[in-house]
């Protein structure tokens, strides 16, 4: 995949209708010929939107952005807007919205698609103008269908009932361990976040100078035979591992293991879109939530490394005094991540080997979102672009950052600098974690 700058005008648009065209692919794989109207239509759980709403709000989104705002074309359905306003309908409720059914969704998404590339062809990417220069907004508007793609993902996970996915083979990559079980960072300034990348979001910029002191990090993610001596250790039943606010959630919350784990005859086993197996020991751990991994990380003796840590780890090269894109470079290489949904899964420790960043930490990108200790805040000199409910309205104390992608993310909807956040509780989401700890 080419990244989208350093291109002429006629080679972003012949990137942009190449992404604009895979991404729906992916869309319609989720939602045509995998479920009936009835399993489009209903809702699995009231943290999930029915697999409906997500695919005419797609739609939507893209005829808001690329033909009203960056076309100047009319609106197209302007009594659906409200229904598909993520901020004005919370997922609990859009079951009873008047949505439209799913034959009339796949059509409204032909008709908006249709428009879009006929006004691709006459698009100007105008250096002044941050909506269109460099492609922003269509880089936008894929990203955010990708994002889409992988939340669908999530609301197959949580349906019962038999398998509605097909379950690829993961692609091979050799198996290489890893010299050491932690990397260390040496004390250094580096560059955080972008300030050039045009398709990155306004929670990434501006570019800043971060200065951190040393620190060790786990050279790969926290596996699930890790996770399960947590846990056969008694880390569930022990305050001191807890904060406070983790130890309430554990109390009533109940759980006692990641989502969608059960123990049968001795043995645990995991339920994965609508196959049941036995948890596969050299895995990342995933659908643990954030008060999960800051216990462990505390009963290992570590913590969990701030997001600050997480991409110098990741994206510096101490020799060039610079940041990638990704790991291993400024380049997406499928060889090198477990990324695009090329498994219903995680890859196991050792994978992945030539993904590893300039520190030799392995796969940051894809396999699981990693939580870090971090709370969702703008960088200094943050400005909101182009609407304060993307980033800004979620900035707090209430939302934890993830970073680095998972199996189920899309190489363009994730890169060093990109910034998740989440609700410390969920575990819905494909996330996991690394550990980290200070330089004694």
């Amino acid at each position: 995949m080419t990244a989208p700058y350093a291109l002429d005008d006629h080679a972003l648009k012949e990137l942009i209708a190449g992404e604009l065209g895979a991404v729906r692919d992916r869309s319609l794989g989720l939602t045509t010929g995998v479920l009936d109207e009835d399993g489009l239509t209903a809702q699995v759980s009231p943290l999930m939107s029915p697999l409906v709403w997500d695919l005419a709000h797609v739609g939507n989104y893209e005829e808001l952005w690329l033909l009203r705002a960056a076309a100047g074309t009319e609106p197209l359905r302007p009594e659906i807007d409200g229904l598909y306003d993520a901020f004005e309908h919370p997922r609990a409720e859009r079951p009873t919205l008047p949505l439209l059914p799913p034959d009339e969704a796949r059509a409204y998404l032909e008709t908006v698609r249709a428009r879009v590339l006929d006004t691709l062809g006459k698009a100007r990417f105008d250096g002044d103008d941050p909506l269109t220069s460099g492609g922003f907004v269509y880089g936008m508007v894929v990203q955010h269908e990708h994002m889409h793609d992988e939340t669908m993902l999530a609301t197959h996970q949580l349906r019962r009932g038999a398998p509605a996915l097909l379950d690829p083979v993961l692609p091979a990559s050799p198996v290489e361990p890893s010299a050491a079980r932690e990397v260390l960072v040496v004390a250094g300034p580096f560059v955080m976040g972008t300030s050039d990348d045009p398709w990155a979001y306004d929670n990434e910029r501006p570019g800043h100078m971060v200065d951190l002191p040393a620190y060790y990090i786990d050279a790969e993610p926290v596996s699930n035979a890790d996770y399960l001596a947590f846990m056969e250790a008694g880390g569930y039943d022990e305050p001191r591992w807890w904060t406070t606010k983790g130890w309430e959630w554990r109390n009533g919350s109940g759980k006692r293991a990641p989502a969608f784990w059960t123990r049968e005859g001795g043995q645990w086993l995991r339920r994965r879109f609508g196959r049941v197996e036995p948890v596969p020991p050299a895995e990342a751990v995933q659908h643990v939530c954030w008060y999960e991994a800051d216990a462990y990380a505390r009963w290992a003796g570590k913590r969990l490394p701030t997001e600050a840590e997480w991409e110098k780890a990741a994206a510096w090269d101490p020799d060039a005094n610079r940041a990638r894109r990704y790991p291993w470079g400024d380049h997406y290489e499928p060889g090198r991540a477990n990324l695009g949904q090329r498994a219903l899964r995680p890859s196991e420790e050792g994978a992945y080997a030539s993904g590893a960043s300039a520190y030799g930490v392995r796969r940051m990108v894809g396999d699981v979102w990693e939580w870090t200790s971090s709370d969702f805040h703008g960088y200094e000199g943050f400005r909101s672009f182009p609407y304060k409910e993307y980033s800004e309205a979620f900035f707090g104390p209430d939302y934890k950052v993830l970073r680095g992608g998972s199996w189920a993310t899309h190489p363009l909807a994730v890169r060093n600098t990109f910034r998740n956040w989440d609700y410390p509780i969920r575990r819905q989401i494909f996330t996991g974690f690394r550990c980290a700890r200070d330089v004694r």
